[in-house]
């Protein structure tokens, strides 16, 4: 089983968090990560992966264009992406600076695409999904890799039913 690890990265600092999802992943036996930026995933990434986890740097309080382009292009494959586990990461230059409303906005985008979309497990933050200011710390690396279990371990729960 499969999930699909897709960022979008100028800086770095979402795609060291991308780095540490796929490792959470990559800790549920039987789980594997496959870690795409967004200008080379492929439908067929998202078709073979039973969870898709995105994140973005914060672009005006929305994911960057070269993430919702690739949700854009998914349209064609929305009766293939239902049910689907899907969750959200963000990076942003200012404390301030939009983190939820990009989380959300990813989220959204699964949504539309009938996916069943979970945050933070409580044991992190408990919140919409990972995300950080600058550079992610070592606490926002460790709910990195706990959200990367999380989707991971309830993708395969979903597949046993």
């Amino acid at each position: 089983m499969q999930v699909l690890v897709v960022y979008h990265s100028v800086t770095g600092n979402t795609k060291r968090l991308a780095e540490e999802i796929a490792a959470g992943v990559k800790e549920v036996e039987g789980v594997v990560p496959l870690l795409r930026t967004a200008r080379e995933v492929s439908p067929q990434d998202f078709l073979t992966s039973a969870g898709i986890i995105a994140g973005s740097p914060v672009y005006y309080g929305s994911m960057a264009a070269e993430l919702k382009a690739v949700f854009d292009r998914l349209v064609a494959y929305r009766d293939e992406m239902a049910d689907k586990v899907g969750a959200a990461f963000a990076t942003s230059g200012h404390p301030s600076g939009g983190k939820e409303t990009t989380i959300l906005s990813i989220l959204q985008a699964m949504l539309i695409n009938g996916m069943i979309v979970v945050g933070d497990p409580l044991e992190a933050s408990g919140h919409y999904g990972v995300a950080c200011t600058g550079a992610p710390d070592a606490r926002t690396l460790a709910e990195a890799r706990r959200l990367g279990r999380r989707v991971a371990a309830l993708a395969k729960k979903l597949a046993l039913k």
